[in-house]
C-alpha cells in the first residue's frame, strides 16, 4: 500500500460511476478486449485497479483502438510509483492527482511510455527542491530540449519534441505538462482557442504547488512563475481553458460537461470577465429548449465557436467570456438566429428562432477585441537573480544548439548521394527536416535504394514535414514494400501521392498495408479494385461510427479503427482510404470536404453516395473567385488570413478547408459541393478590431458562379505617432557602427527590437520571412535590433537567411533608442518585438509591441502606401 492511497478517498457514488463508464469503455473495446483488458487479469493492486479503471472510464475511442493495455498499466504503475518517491508525493490532493498527475494524455500526441523515461530525466534535477522552485527547474530542462517554430497541426509527442528540438506552443505545453506528471507536480495545458485582438491561438502551462496554481510559458523560462511575454495579450482573450477527461467537479468554472470530458474556464485568472446571458425563443415567443448555441469569435477570417452550449428548460444560456464582441448564433429543428453581442451593449441579449434559409447581398460588422490592459506590477527581481537567469538560458540554447550539432551533416548526405546514385539536394531536403530522426531515415535510404532505386526517397517526399521526424523503418518498409505492388498501373503523379503516400489527414502514420492485403481474398481484392464504392458498403456494414472528443485532430490510425471496428467520421474515412491504397486504389479525403474519394476514369468519385439521390457522384458546382484588384491599394486576398468561404448545413456555417495563407484560389475554378455559401472578409487594425463583410450567394449543381471578393476599405489616414533620432547609433555584429539615418532610406524602414529566442519574435521573422519577396520588390531596409537584455549573445544571424534582402542585424546596448521613444508603445508591458515602421523622415507612421500575428504584412502594406506616396505616384489626400 502506498503512503496516502487515492482509493480511500472515493465515495461510493464515484466508485459506482467510474464502475459504470468502464463497463461501457470494456463494451466499446470489445473487439480488441484481449489486448485492452487482459491485464486485469494479472496481480494487480486495489490502487492499480482504480487507477486503470479511470483511465479507462473516460478514454478517448481513438486511444482504445491504437493502444494496448500493457502501455496504460505501466502507465499506472510509474505513476503510482513516483507518487511515494517524491517529497511532495503526500502534499497532492487525491482529486489533483487524479485529474492532473495520473492522466497519460495532455493533448492530441501520439501516446508513448515516456513517464518513466521524464520522471529519470528530472529527479535528479528536482530533488531537494520545493515545488515551485521544481517547476521552473522543470522549464529549464525543456528549454534545454526544445525551442519554438510554427508546425501543422498535428501535436508531436514529448519523446519526438525532444527528438526533433523544436516545436509549436501546443507541443512544448505538452512536454512541459508530461514532464511535471512525470515527477507528481499537477499540471494542465491552458489555451486561448483563438485570439481577439490577431490571428491564430496559443496554449501554455499551469502547475499546482502548495495549494496554488501558477501559469508559465513552456520551454521559455522565467526566473520566477506567474510570467510569460504572453501575459499582456491574455489580459484580451475572450477564454482562456483546458479540458479535463473526467466528470470534474472543479471548482473552477465550467464551460461543458461531456459523457467522457469536461472543459473549465480559466478566464479569471488572466482577464476581465462578464456572464454573456442569451435568451433564445421561437417566432411566436416561447423559450427554445435545447437549442444550440455558438459563441463565435473572428480569428483567421472566420467565425470561430468559442463555445457550442445548449439552452436549458427555459431557453436561457450563459458563457463567461472577456470584454469583446462575440457573434452569437442559435439553431434548432432547423431554425436559426444570429446577432453580434457586443460588449458595450450589455450581459443580456435575446435572440429569436425565425430564420430558415440564408439571407441575401452582404452584411457588415465591426468586431472590437478586449481592450489593452495593465496588471499588478511584479516584484522587482535582483540584478543577481537575472543575470543567473540569462546565465541558464544561454546555457540552455547552448545544450540544445549541441544536441543538433549531432544531426545529420550535408558531407554524409553527399556520401549517401554517391552510394545511392540519388540527387543530394533532394536528400538533404527530407534528412534535414528529419532533425533527430535522420540517421534513422538515413539507414533506411541506404538499405532500400539499392533494391528500389529512387521509390524509397519518393515515399519520403511524399510525407508532411513533421512526418519525417516520428516515423520510422519498419513502418516505413511496411508502406514502400505493399505500395509498390501497384507501381506500373498509374501515372506518377496519381500513384505517389494517392497509392505509395500513407498520411491522408492528421493521423498517427503506422503500417497497414500488409494488415490490410492479408485481410481481404484475390477475389475481393479484385471486386474492390473494380468497383470502391462496395469496399465503402462493407467498411459501413461493418464499422460502428461513434463521436470522439471534438478537436481530437489526430484521429485514430487506420489499422487501429480497423480492428476496434469502431472511430468517428473522419477516422473511418482516413480507414477507406488506406484500404484503398493498400489494394492498389488511388484514394484520398477531398481536400476541403474531408469526404473520401477514389480515382476512377480520370477523375474523383465520392465513396459515400449523395443522401437524397444515391447517386455517387452527384456534379459539382464551380466557384471562379474574383479578386477586386482594380481597387486601389486593393487587398491580396489569402485564405484564412483575410477571407474564408463556408457552407451553410443544418443552420451552422461549415468553413471549406483550403491550405493556409493559400493566394491562388482566383487562379483557378473551385469544384465545391452545391448549397448556400457565405463569403467572409476582414480587415484586421491595428487596435486589433475588424472590419469584416459577409457575402452570401448559392452556388448550383453543375453550374459556374463567378463571385467577386469584396473587402471594406481601410482608413486612409496614415498618423504621425513619434520620432526616431536619425543619429543614433547602431553596432553591426562585427563591430562596425552606423546610424539609424545612414541605414534608412527615403522611402521609409521597418524597425524592430527582438527577442530572437521567444515565440513572437519567430512568428515576426515567420511572417517577413513569408513575405520576402514583397518587401525585396519595395526595396526598403528591415532593421532587426538586439539589445542587452533578453537576447543570447550566441544568436545565430545565419537564422535570418530566409528575411528580406535588405534586412540588417545590430545592437542598440542597453535599448536607448528604444527607452527614447517609450511613450509611443501601445502598451509598456507588452513586450518584444517592439516594431515601428518609418516614413522617410524617420516618424513613426506605425508602431506594435508584443505577440500580435498579421504585424508582417500590416507593416507592408503601411510601407507600399508610403513608398508610393514619397515617389509622388498619389496624392497627399488623407495623410497628417
Amino acid at each position: 500500500m502506498t503512503l496516502n492511497s487515492f482509493v480511500h478517498s472515493l465515495d461510493t457514488k464515484t466508485k459506482y460511476e467510474i464502475e459504470q463508464r468502464f463497463l461501457n469503455r470494456q463494451q466499446v473495446g470489445r473487439a480488441r478486449k484481449h489486448e485492452l483488458f487482459d491485464i486485469f487479469e494479472e496481480p494487480l493492486t486495489e490502487e492499480e485497479i482504480w487507477a486503470l479503471k479511470y483511465l479507462y472510464a473516460f478514454m478517448p475511442v481513438n486511444d482504445l483502438a491504437d493502444y494496448d493495455g500493457d502501455l496504460f498499466l505501466s502507465h499506472v504503475r510509474q505513476t503510482l510509483k513516483v507518487r511515494d518517491e517524491v517529497a511532495w508525493g503526500h502534499l497532492v490532493p487525491d482529486h489533483l492527482f487524479l485529474h492532473f498527475v495520473l492522466p497519460y494524455r495532455v493533448n492530441t500526441e501520439n501516446i508513448e511510455d515516456s513517464r518513466g523515461i521524464l520522471y529519470g530525466a528530472l529527479a535528479g534535477r528536482t530533488r531537494g527542491l520545493s515545488m515551485k522552485e521544481a517547476i521552473l527547474e522543470t522549464n529549464y530542462w525543456c528549454h534545454e530540449k526544445a525551442t519554438y517554430i510554427a508546425s501543422d497541426q498535428r501535436t508531436a509527442s514529448p519523446l519526438t519534441l525532444i527528438r526533433s528540438a523544436r516545436g509549436r506552443c501546443g507541443e512544448e505545453s505538452t512536454l512541459a505538462v508530461a514532464a511535471l506528471r512525470s515527477i507528481g507536480i499537477p499540471a494542465r495545458q491552458v489555451y486561448t482557442p483563438r485570439w481577439a485582438h490577431c490571428d491564430d491561438n496559443h496554449a501554455w502551462v499551469e502547475a499546482w504547488a502548495d495549494g496554488q496554481w501558477y501559469y508559465f510559458g513552456a520551454c521559455e523560462p522565467e526566473p520566477c512563475l506567474n510570467r510569460g511575454w504572453f501575459t499582456p495579450p491574455s489580459r484580451r482573450a475572450m477564454l482562456v481553458n483546458t479540458r479535463v477527461l473526467a466528470d470534474y467537479p472543479g471548482p473552477e468554472d465550467i464551460t461543458l460537461r461531456e459523457d467522457t470530458y469536461t472543459e473549465i474556464n480559466l478566464l479569471e485568472g488572466y482577464a476581465k470577465t462578464r456572464t454573456l446571458s442569451i435568451l433564445v425563443t421561437g417566432s411566436n415567443g416561447t423559450p427554445a429548449a435545447g437549442a444550440e448555441v455558438h459563441f463565435e469569435l473572428y480569428n483567421m477570417a472566420e467565425f470561430y465557436p468559442l463555445a457550442s452550449l445548449f439552452t436549458n428548460e427555459e431557453g436561457m444560456v450563459s458563457f463567461k467570456t472577456g470584454h469583446g464582441d462575440l457573434l452569437v448564433r442559435a439553431v434548432k429543428d432547423g431554425r436559426w438566429g444570429e446577432m453580434k453581442a457586443a460588449a458595450a451593449d450589455g450581459d443580456h441579449a435575446e435572440i429569436v428562432l425565425d430564420q430558415s434559409g440564408q439571407p441575401e447581398g452582404t452584411l457588415d460588422l465591426d468586431m472590437v477585441p478586449p481592450p489593452e490592459g495593465t496588471g499588478e506590477a511584479h516584484a522587482p527581481m535582483s540584478d543577481e537573480l537575472l543575470a543567473q537567469h540569462q546565465l541558464r538560458l544561454e546555457e540552455g540554447s547552448r545544450l540544445r544548439s549541441e544536441y543538433e550539432s549531432t544531426f545529420i551533416q550535408e558531407e554524409q548526405v553527399s556520401e549517401l548521394a554517391r552510394s545511392t546514385g540519388l540527387s543530394c539536394d533532394r536528400l538533404w531536403d527530407v534528412l534535414r527536416k528529419a532533425r533527430g530522426n535522420g540517421r534513422e531515415l538515413y539507414i533506411f535510404l541506404l538499405e532500400r535504394c539499392p533494391e528500389y532505386g529512387e521509390w524509397p526517397l519518393l515515399l519520403l517526399e511524399s510525407l508532411n514535414e513533421k512526418d519525417l521526424i516520428d516515423t520510422f523503418r519498419e513502418t516505413l518498409d511496411d508502406h514502400l514494400t505493399g505500395g509498390l505492388t501497384h507501381v506500373h498501373e498509374f501515372p506518377e503523379d496519381i500513384f505517389v501521392p494517392y497509392v505509395l503516400c500513407p498520411r491522408v489527414w492528421f493521423e498517427m502514420i503506422a503500417p497497414y498495408r500488409q494488415l490490410f492485403q492479408r485481410a481481404y481474398s484475390p477475389y475481393d481484392s479484385a471486386t474492390f479494385r473494380a468497383d470502391p464504392a462496395l469496399l465503402m458498403r462493407r467498411l459501413t456494414n461493418e464499422i460502428e461510427v461513434d463521436g470522439d472528443l471534438p478537436g481530437l485532430l489526430g484521429k485514430g490510425t487506420a489499422a487501429g479503427t480497423y480492428k476496434l471496428k469502431r472511430g468517428d467520421q473522419i477516422s473511418v474515412g482516413i480507414l477507406f482510404v488506406a484500404l484503398c491504397r493498400s489494394l492498389g486504389i488511388p484514394a484520398r479525403l477531398h481536400p476541403s470536404e474531408l469526404k473520401p474519394e477514389y480515382w476512377s476514369h480520370g477523375k474523383w468519385e465520392d465513396a459515400v453516395p449523395d443522401v437524397v439521390s444515391g447517386d455517387h457522384n452527384t456534379p459539382a458546382a464551380r466557384l471562379i473567385l474574383q479578386s477586386d484588384s482594380q481597387r486601389e491599394g486593393h487587398v491580396t486576398p489569402s485564405y484564412y488570413e483575410n477571407f474564408t468561404l463556408a457552407r451553410l448545413e443544418s443552420g451552422w456555417y461549415k468553413t471549406l478547408i483550403f491550405p493556409y495563407a493559400a493566394k491562388d484560389l482566383c487562379q483557378n475554378p473551385l469544384e465545391v459541393e452545391p448549397g448556400a455559401y457565405r463569403m467572409t472578409t476582414g480587415i484586421r487594425l491595428p487596435d486589433g478590431s475588424v472590419r469584416v463583410r459577409f457575402s452570401y450567394f448559392p452556388l448550383l449543381a453543375g453550374e459556374e458562379t463567378t463571385h467577386k471578393l469584396s473587402f471594406r476599405e481601410e482608413s486612409e489616414e496614415i498618423p504621425v505617432l513619434g520620432q526616431l533620432d536619425r543619429n543614433a547609433r547602431l553596432a553591426f555584429m562585427d563591430g562596425r557602427v552606423l546610424t539609424l539615418g545612414e541605414l534608412t532610406s527615403m522611402s521609409g524602414a521597418l524597425v524592430a527590437w527582438i527577442e530572437p529566442e521567444r515565440e513572437p519574435t519567430q512568428h515576426l521573422i515567420r511572417e517577413m520571412s513569408e513575405l520576402k519577396d514583397a518587401f525585396d520588390d519595395l526595396g526598403v531596409p528591415v532593421i532587426l535590433i538586439l539589445g542587452s537584455a533578453g537576447s543570447s549573445p550566441a544568436f545565430d544571424a545565419s537564422r535570418l537567411s530566409s528575411m528580406p534582402v535588405n534586412t540588417v542585424l545590430v545592437r542598440d546596448h542597453g535599448h536607448q533608442m528604444l527607452d527614447s521613444v517609450a511613450s509611443t508603445l501601445r502598451s509598456e508591458e507588452s513586450g518584444f518585438p517592439h516594431l515601428f515602421v518609418l516614413d522617410g523622415n524617420h516618424r513613426i507612421r506605425f508602431s506594435s509591441s508584443g505577440y500580435r500575428i498579421g504585424t508582417g504584412q500590416d507593416s507592408w502594406q503601411l510601407l507600399n502606401r508610403l513608398s508610393r506616396l514619397s515617389w509622388g505616384l498619389s496624392g497627399e489626400g488623407g495623410v497628417k
